[in-house]
Order: C-alpha cells, then structure tokens, then sequence
C-alpha cells in the first residue's frame, strides 16, 4: 500500500468520524491515529524511545 492510499484512507476516516460524530470524533481519530503511527514506528525500529523523549523536549540529539 503506497502513501496516497494510506492518505486516502486516513482521510476517509477523519471525514466519516467528523460527519458522523461532529468535531470531537475527529479530533479523537485524529489523536488515536497519531499515537497509532508512533507505535508503530516503535515498534518497527524506525524510532528510538530516547529519540522520541528529545524529539517532545524540543531537543535536538544529532548535535
């Protein structure tokens, strides 16, 4: 599955929910699909935990 599709589908999801269940669907859709994406980046490797704390702090560790 490419990028436009899970774009699609994605997209799909966010307008039923917000159609459906007014704005505060959307925005839980929206937040369970972000911490979805995260997850899943962890657990793939593509993400460290430490990566990810300095990413929220603001911080920069590639310096």
């Amino acid at each position: 599955m490419n990028l436009a599709s899970v774009g699609l589908v994605a997209g799909m999801a966010l307008g039923f929910a917000g159609y459906f269940g007014g704005f505060a669907a959307f925005l839980l859709v929206a937040v369970l699909g972000a911490v979805g994406y995260v997850v899943g980046r962890l657990l793939e490797g593509d993400i460290d935990l430490g990566d990810l704390g300095d990413l929220l702090r603001g911080r920069d560790r590639r310096r």
